[in-house]
């Protein structure tokens, strides 16, 4: 992730239908450094390698990955989180 600049703010644990999910929440400047971060990353040749290894050796870690672009809204407190 961070070979393709993605700026971790958090990650959370979560047991969900009888199942562990990884909760990341990732701050970007702005929906395209977003969409090309997030294409580069999904075309890794070295994740996807690692991936299919682990899977292999331990049976499927990630079996679907799923994003939501969040919004500030007007009534949120604001938080300043971009460097």
């Amino acid at each position: 992730m961070k070979k393709y600049g993605f700026t971790i703010v958090s990650i959370w644990e979560s047991e969900f239908r009888e199942k562990t999910e990884f909760v990341y929440l990732l701050e970007w400047k702005n929906e395209e450094t977003m969409k090309t971060a997030w294409d580069g990353f999904m075309a890794d040749k070295e994740w996807k390698e690692i991936k299919a290894r682990t899977a292999k050796q331990y049976g499927n870690f990630v079996n679907e990955i799923e994003d939501r672009t969040l919004k500030l809204t007007d009534f949120s407190p604001e938080k300043k989180l971009l460097k």
